[in-house]
């Protein structure tokens, strides 16, 4: 498969996991709400620099997802939609683990980085928000770059991976914004600056808690095992 080939069933796929998830071709992703009306339990952990994320789907076509809490959160961001097209776009996916720089060198990997770039930040969507000389000179400002990181919820240097991609701006311009750091930059222009750091700790997204607690109610499991459930995912850590 060529590249341009393989770019274009990248398109589609995106295409098709919109409609079939309700989002708008140019929609910004509400994450967490997103893997909720996916049903894909999703657990935060802290775990080591090179490990990213990892998925899994059962043979009930149940899906789990784990992210590394310990990077920035518009990271994190990008290994999830990375991990949804594993669980939802390859065919005979199978438990899955995402490490720092494997893309490269497997091509189901790059694939998927593709589909996170494309689901993230469609090019209909920055076409609506680049300024119309910014987009004709193929230069894009730094103002333009943090609102668009900031609407997208992404990195600095997703975002101008997919700005190059698509030829919004040239190999120079491309450079030069890599260099600008991203945290100071955002405060220097009054951002959030939560983006560009760890979180979401021992957060779990899901029904989880929810079944434990039904089996819990009816009976099925003991007081005791509902509380191991929760322990095994740290399911009160948040207040201690």
């Amino acid at each position: 498969m060529t590249k341009e080939s393989e770019r274009r069933l990248i398109e589609q796929q995106v295409v098709n996991f919109r409609q079939e998830a309700e989002l708008g071709y140019t929609d910004a992703l509400n994450i967490k709400s997103l893997l909720l009306k996916l049903k894909v339990v999703s657990v935060f952990r802290p775990l080591s620099d090179e490990f990213c994320g990892m998925s899994l789907k059962d043979s009930s076509a149940r899906r789990f997802m784990l992210i590394n809490s310990n990077q920035p959160i518009g990271r994190q961001h990008f290994t999830i939609a990375h991990e949804l097209y594993h669980l939802f776009v390859e065919e005979n996916s199978k438990p899955h683990r995402c490490t720092s720089g494997n893309s490269s060198k497997n091509p189901v990997e790059r694939q998927a980085d593709l589909f996170a770039s494309m689901l993230l930040i469609p090019a209909e969507g920055i076409l609506r928000l680049l300024p119309k000389n910014e987009v004709q000179r193929g230069d894009v400002s730094l103002a333009s770059v943090l609102m668009m990181e900031h609407y997208y919820a992404v990195s600095r240097q997703a975002l101008l991976n997919r700005l190059g991609d698509l030829g919004f701006i040239n190999k120079h311009s491309k450079e030069q914004l890599s260099k600008i750091p991203a945290r100071q930059s955002a405060r220097d222009y009054g951002y959030d600056t939560a983006l560009y750091f760890s979180g979401n700790e021992n957060l779990i997204i899901g029904d989880f808690g929810e079944k434990a607690r039904t089996l819990f109610d009816a009976g099925k499991i003991s007081e005791g095992h509902y509380l191991e459930l929760l322990n095994k995912l740290n399911y009160h850590a948040h207040e201690q």
